[in-house]
């Protein structure tokens, strides 16, 4: 049975996508919406039809509550799905839908905004015996630190509005505490608009276990089973599985009865997640920790474990359908594992990257063990304006290891070019023993981070890019009279000069030697010890491994292993500085927002020199030695990741020569 005859997608990238796969497949009209910098991008092609928003800035577009509505209007949609993020969880949103008479694929404006208000949502799930974590809400500085040993120490501040990390701040004694509160405050103000913060006692090294809910307009209220969300980095998740291994039939049947509760608290309607923190000694224990009151990122792994579409189940929902199924229908079978690919660099403190991706290569796309959501295509640009999640791979086996190794094969052959990602060390990550054994909780990454990120780069990696680069007449010996090096004795070396070493290339045998110009920057391979020069043999490599390259003027895109390494070609902007001189590039793609001294200055170790902005961040850029500044670029200037912005002279060349 058809329930609307068009629905709005209120999003962007890979969930608007899926939103309309299945909206396609009930036989439902999708309109897309987009940005100016989304002009050209997958789910605007995916869609029936498309209306431009406005600018590129999501407050001029994505985020301009008056123009999406407009926009269901104008195209005679019925509902508006708002997939997550942007307007996914604001109450005005779900009001304003109302007041157009268009259904609002998700709960009701009150049911947000009570779960979007920590201490409300607190208080209602209380009322309806849901277990929290001791702690005090709706009291002044004073008050909670007079009440504080009474909860026990480590305690952490939380804002009551928002989420994501910001503005939490752990407090290990009552001089922290003091300072703390204050500051989160401060941060949550800026944050979300709102400065006010409760405090709750802090459980070391837990376990984040969210349980799927689904509720319909008659009051029949189903749990999905539960997900395990430990793997996080900085209170972000980067791994979600289905099922979870800590739990018990039992205890699992516990949560789910807990999440149905907490639903009723707020008469809940469509798709929620409840999420619970718990202790890795204690799992008979789960504490409520909030309600996300829309789909979540993670929810492919709960539909591969149950058959069922939540998208599908949430838009028969807001069409007035009853459920349909009860909770014994409800049957988990095998297990399922996501990874988030982010467009950012582990290497440089996970900062968001950017630009073209010029290849991209998905993993197994006829492997029904493997599902890949992507929101991006050969050709998409990879904005700064937006969240950098690219796309999630979901593997699915009967059971946790072989799930696990699926997605680590899976990885393995996911080619990415253009863009750095995290898929090195998604890679890396889940091949840790602690991983595969399920020994995590939320700290793990943020504890781990230095062993799970490595900047160098492999043997094989520069003997690639090597080969790449001298193109495919390298492999073949030519005759005396072809121009490559052929001499009595045999051909000479193919020499490939890139940013960090050398390679020469043997093209009877394809042997590869690499000279690097630090033997640090070389990481230990299955052929090779890192030393300052090494010798590949390519052949037997690349038949245990699957690979990919991309060529393009800056550098070679070379993937390995659950790898993709950005070697860079020889630096000829870098390569004309004169001696002594030290560059200034971008970090990151996005504009030049400052400029703190004028052509010529004379500038000191560590003085600032400009400011880039990427991902409404603001990255300042030092001085790294004395001398005089000479400015590459304007302010306002959009850039690109590792583009030349001004160079530095030192003292003694700007002036001729020591005098």
């Amino acid at each position: 049975m058809q329930v609307f005859d068009k629905i709005l997608i209120a999003n962007r990238g890979e969930i608007a996508v899926r939103i309309a796969r299945t909206l396609g497949d009930m036989g439902i009209k999708t309109v897309a919406v987009y940005s100016d910098a989304d002009a050209k991008a997958p789910h605007v092609g995916f869609c029936d039809e498309a209306v431009r928003l406005g600018p590129a800035d999501a407050r001029e577009s994505y985020l301009k509550i008056d123009a999406v509505v407009q926009a269901a209007v104008d195209t005679g949609a019925q509902a508006i799905h708002p997939g997550y993020g942007f307007l996914s969880e604001n109450p005005a949103f779900a009001r304003a839908c109302a007041d157009a008479g268009i259904e609002f694929v998700g709960p009701s404006a009150e049911a947000i905004e009570i779960m979007g208000d920590k201490i409300a949502a607190r208080k209602a799930v209380e009322a309806r015996g849901v277990p929290t974590v001791p702690g005090i809400v709706g009291a002044s500085d004073d008050e909670i630190l007079a009440r504080a040993e009474d909860i026990g120490f480590p305690m952490i501040v939380k804002p009551a509005m928002g989420g994501g990390g910001k503005g939490m701040h752990v407090a290990r004694t009552l001089d922290e505490l003091r300072d703390a509160l204050p500051t989160a405050r401060r941060e949550s103000g800026k944050a979300f608009g709102d400065e006010t913060v409760f405090v709750e006692r802090f459980i070391e090294r837990p376990r984040h276990i969210e349980v799927q809910v689904m509720a319909d307009k008659h009051g029949n209220v189903v749990h999905l089973g539960e997900r395990e969300c430990s793997l996080q980095r900085r209170h972000q998740k980067v791994i979600e599985e289905a099922p979870s291994a800590f739990l018990s039939p039992e205890q699992r049947e516990r949560y789910g009865q807990i999440a149905i509760e907490t639903a009723r608290s707020v008469d809940y309607v469509g798709a929620g997640t409840v999420e619970f923190i718990v202790a890795s000694d204690a799992p008979d224990e789960p504490y409520f920790l909030e309600m996300n009151t829309r789909l979540q990122v993670e929810h492919p792994v709960t539909e591969e474990v149950t058959g069922l579409d939540l998208v599908e189940l949430m838009t028969t929902i807001a069409a007035g359908q009853p459920l349909p199924l009860e909770q014994t229908d409800v049957v988990l079978t095998g297990h399922s594992i996501e990874a988030r690919i982010y467009a950012e660099d582990p290497n440089e403190g996970f900062l968001p990257t950017g630009g073209t991706i010029v290849r991209l290569r998905q993993p197994h796309y006829d492997d029904p063990r493997i599902r890949f959501d992507s929101g991006v295509e050969e050709g998409s640009v990879v904005s700064s304006n937006y969240d950098p999640m690219l796309a999630k791979v979901i593997a699915t086996g009967e059971t946790r290891d072989e799930a696990l190794a699926t997605l680590q094969e899976g990885l393995a052959h996911l080619f990415i070019a253009g863009v750095v990602t995290n898929v090195g060390f998604l890679t890396t990550l889940l091949a840790r023993d602690e991983v595969v054994a399920g020994e995590i909780d939320t700290e793990f990454i943020d504890r781990n981070v230095e062993s799970l990120t490595d900047s160098r780069v492999p043997t094989a990696a520069y003997a690639k890019a090597a080969l790449a680069v001298s193109g495919p007449s390298s492999n073949r010996i030519g005759t005396a009279w072809q121009a490559d090096g052929w001499r009595i004795g045999g051909p000479a070396e193919i020499r490939s000069r890139l940013a960090d070493a050398t390679v020469f290339i043997d093209p009877r045998t394809m042997q590869t030697r690499v000279v690097a110009d630090d033997p640090a920057t070389l990481m230990p391979d299955t052929d090779n010890e890192p030393s300052g020069f090494a010798t590949f043999g390519w052949t037997s490599y690349e038949d245990r491994h699957p690979t990919g390259t991309h060529v393009d003027d800056d550098a070679v895109w070379v993937q390995l292993h659950g790898h993709t390494y950005r070697v860079e070609r020889h630096r000829a902007a870098e390569a004309a500085l004169a001696e002594g001189e030290a560059a200034i590039t971008a970090p990151m793609p996005g504009a030049v927002v400052a400029i703190a001294v004028a052509d010529g200055d004379t500038v000191e170790v560590g003085q600032h020199v400009l400011s880039v902005e990427a991902m409404k961040m603001e990255h300042k850029l030092m001085a790294t030695q004395a001398g005089v500044v000479r400015l590459e670029v304007a302010e306002g200037e959009q850039v690109t990741r590792g583009q030349l912005l001004a160079h530095i002279e030192a003292a003694e060349s700007a002036n001729g020569g020591m005098q």
